[in-house]
C-alpha cells in the first residue's frame, strides 16, 4: 500500500481565511481532520421523473466528482479551513482522478491517505429528479493499513486527528473508532455526523463515540428516532443530555440548535432557492457549522451560515462539485441586499456577514454562480 505525500504540490490558497484572527505560531497544522471512504460520484440531473423499469431514461445534465467523505472535505477546504483527509484510494483511473481533484484542485492534505494496488475505487451513480435523488453504489472494503505503527495511522497519539483543531466523526451503531477517543484526549474538538440506522434499533447507547463529541448534527427523522420523540425541537433538547450542542436539520424548514451548556437555542428558516440536486447538502451544512464554531461565532450565526452554504450547494450538481466558497457567499449577500424591498428581520439574520474579519471578498460576479463541471475523459491539448 502506497502513501503519497502531496506536501510539495501547489495548493490553491483561499481568498478568505475565517480563522485568520485566531491563528498562532503553535497552532496545529490542520483545522479539520476527516476519515472515511471516497467514492467517484457520477451525477445525472434533469431527469423528468424516476427511472421506470424496462425503459431507458435520458438526463439533460451529467457531472462527475469525488464523493463520499470528499464532499465534506471539499466544503471545508472551500470555506478556507486547512483540511486533512485520511482515505483509501484505488490505483485505477478513478482513484487518480479523485486524488488529483482533491489534492491539486482543492488543496486538501492527503498525507494520511494511501493508494491501494489492485483495489478499484468505490462508485456511486446519483440521479436527481423532482427535488430528490436516487443512488446506486458499488464498493468493496479496502484491505487494512499495513500496521498500527505507521505514522499516518489515525489511532495513534500522534496521528493526524490529534494534530487538528477539530475533526468530523461519522458515527455508526455498535462501532467504536479508536482515533476518536485519541483525538478527544489531545483536545481536538469533535463534531458527530450520523447516517440512517440500518439495524432499526435507534439506540444512542450504541453510539459510544458520541460521548467524545462537542456537537451532534442529525436530521429531524434521525433525531426523533434516537430520542423517541415526535418533535425535532424536543429531540434537540433531549440530545443535549448526551452531547453539549445538538443541531437538528429540518429540511425545507431550516434547522434548530440547542447549546445544553448555556441553554441557548437558535432556529433559522431555510433559504428558498431553486434546487437542482440535493446531493451533499448535509455535508455542506456540517462544514458551515464547523467553520462558524472554530471562528467563535454565536450559535445563531453558525446555524444561519450552515443553512446558507447548504442552500447555495443545491443549486448546482451535487456533492463536492456544488460546495460553495466565500466568493459564492459574498455574491449571494450582495445580490439579496440589492434586490428590491426586503424583510428587515430576514436581512438582519445574515448581518453578521458584514462584520466578518477579514471581510468577505469583493466580487462583481452575479449570483447564482456556476462552477465548471469536470467530467472524466476530457484532456487538455494545451
Amino acid at each position: 500500500m502506497e502513501h503519497r505525500d502531496n506536501a510539495t504540490r501547489p495548493r490553491p490558497r483561499p481568498r478568505h481565511d475565517p480563522l485568520a484572527a485566531l491563528r498562532a505560531p503553535d497552532d496545529p497544522p490542520w483545522d479539520v481532520y476527516l476519515t472515511g471512504p471516497v467514492f467517484l460520484d457520477i451525477i445525472f440531473t434533469g431527469l423528468g421523473s424516476a427511472p421506470v423499469r424496462g425503459t431507458e431514461s435520458w438526463a439533460r445534465g451529467m457531472g462527475s466528482s469525488p464523493g463520499g467523505v470528499a464532499n465534506m472535505a471539499t466544503a471545508l477546504a472551500r470555506l478556507g479551513l486547512r483540511t486533512s483527509l485520511s482515505a483509501a484510494f484505488g490505483d485505477d483511473h478513478y482513484g487518480d482522478y479523485c486524488w488529483d481533484a482533491l489534492a491539486q484542485g482543492e488543496g486538501i492534505d492527503l498525507t494520511p491517505s494511501r493508494r491501494v494496488p489492485g483495489w478499484h475505487s468505490p462508485v456511486t451513480v446519483s440521479m436527481a429528479y423532482e427535488g430528490e435523488r436516487t443512488m446506486v453504489s458499488h464498493a468493496h472494503e479496502p484491505p487494512p493499513a499495513a500496521d498500527a505503527a505507521d505514522p499516518t495511522d489515525p489511532t495513534g497519539a500522534t496521528g493526524p486527528a490529534c494534530r487538528a483543531r477539530a475533526a468530523v466523526a461519522s458515527l455508526a451503531p455498535g462501532i467504536r473508532d479508536p482515533w476518536i477517543s485519541a483525538a478527544a484526549r489531545t483536545g481536538t474538538r469533535l463534531f458527530g455526523d450520523v447516517g440512517w440506522d440500518d439495524t432499526g434499533r435507534w439506540d444512542l447507547d450504541a453510539l459510544p463515540d458520541l460521548a467524545h463529541c462537542e456537537a451532534f448534527l442529525p436530521n429531524a427523522e434521525e433525531a426523533m428516532r434516537y430520542t423517541r420523540t415526535d418533535c425535532p425541537r424536543a429531540a434537540a433538547h433531549a440530545l443535549t443530555e448526551r452531547v453539549p450542542v445538538a443541531v437538528v436539520t429540518l429540511g425545507a424548514e431550516g434547522a434548530y440548535a440547542v447549546d445544553g451548556r448555556t441553554g441557548e437555542t437558535a432556529e433559522v428558516p431555510a433559504i428558498e432557492v431553486e434546487a437542482l440536486d440535493p446531493t451533499g447538502a448535509g455535508d455542506v451544512f456540517v462544514a458551515g457549522f464547523v467553520t462558524g464554531t472554530l471562528a467563535g461565532w454565536p450559535l445563531a450565526d453558525r446555524v444561519a451560515f450552515a443553512g446558507l452554504t447548504a442552500a447555495l450547494s443545491v443549486q448546482d450538481f451535487g456533492g463536492s462539485l456544488s460546495a460553495p466558497g466565500w466568493t459564492e457567499v459574498a455574491a449571494w449577500w450582495r445580490q439579496v441586499r440589492g434586490y428590491g424591498p426586503q424583510n428587515p428581520a430576514a436581512l438582519a439574520r445574515y448581518a453578521f456577514l458584514d462584520a466578518l474579519e477579514p471581510p468577505l471578498p469583493a466580487t462583481a460576479r452575479p449570483w447564482p454562480l456556476r462552477r465548471a463541471v469536470p467530467t472524466i475523459g476530457f484532456r487538455s491539448t494545451v
